[in-house]
């Protein structure tokens, strides 16, 4: 018999509200009372992500604040994204049966979902099984970077060398959640600003957006090419769904306490 798994096919939301409905589905799968869920959604506005463990001062706040780009920090750890026109992917699941053998294995089972759907686009990704810095990309503070794409870390995807998707997963005993970041576009200039990136002549940037690598592509059928791979690679069904209203109720109530609060986003 074929596991049913959910999917949510969810539209561009406040960065606080995507970050506390992440958190709020991976409590509902950790306690049973949802299935796995794939989640892809977007911003409604570009918006910045911290890792966990990140430090605030590793981005340019006043730029932020002065062009309305919101930070959030996330649950899950990594480094900064920053999230415009792109598809965002969140998956929380138990950790047992296929995701029972720790934190590597899982992020390569995932990977390996994500690259297969990259390669129904017509393309040849690649998952990296180890990480791979970039010590030649510096920001303009003289430090590694924090910007997310310019390092390729375990079951993360490249394509022609270049990260495309980027992942972070936060784990308990009983559940994971994964979070990640599939640009369309990449904003270069934002990227600048925000990150104080310099990126000397002749330097190869570190991320590219899939329609400079597939022009054209389309972000729907690369949606479904994702809830397909999932099928394929983990041997289930994918049923399209909502959130529930507990999980709404439980994702407000982490918006509004949580992810807005100066406390959480600004703590390091």
């Amino acid at each position: 018999m074929v596991d049913i798994w959910r999917y949510i096919d969810d539209r561009p939301c406040p960065a606080a509200y995507n970050m506390a409905l992440d958190e709020a589905i991976s409590v509902a799968s950790k306690n049973g009372s949802a299935p796995p869920t794939l989640r892809l959604y977007g911003w409604n506005i570009p918006s910045i992500s911290l890792g966990y463990f990140q430090k605030i001062n590793e981005i340019d706040i006043g730029y932020c604040l002065q062009n309305n780009i919101p930070v959030v920090r996330r649950l899950t750890g990594g480094r900064a994204v920053l999230h415009g026109r792109e598809i965002t992917y969140s998956f929380s699941v138990k950790t047992r049966g296929q995701f029972s053998r720790g934190l590597l294995d899982s992020y390569k089972k995932i990977g390996d979902a994500l690259s297969l759907a990259l390669s129904k686009t017509g393309v040849t990704p690649e998952i990296k099984l180890v990480k791979e810095p970039r010590p030649s990309l510096r920001s303009g503070r003289g430090v590694k970077s924090p910007l997310c794409f310019q390092s390729t870390s375990y079951g993360e995807v490249t394509i022609r060398d270049k990260k495309v998707i980027g992942s972070a997963q936060k784990r308990w005993p009983d559940g994971l959640l994964q979070q990640g970041s599939i640009p369309l576009l990449v904003d270069k200039d934002a990227l600048t600003d925000i990150f104080g990136l310099n990126l000397s002549p002749g330097i190869t940037e570190p991320a590219a957006g899939l329609e400079e690598i597939v022009p054209g592509i389309d972000a729907e059928k690369l949606k479904e090419a994702i809830r397909r791979s999932f099928e394929e690679t983990f041997n289930i069904r994918l049923i399209p769904s909502s959130p529930t209203k507990e999980e709404i109720s439980l994702a407000l109530k982490l918006e509004a306490r949580k992810y807005l609060s100066y406390e959480w986003t600004f703590k390091r």
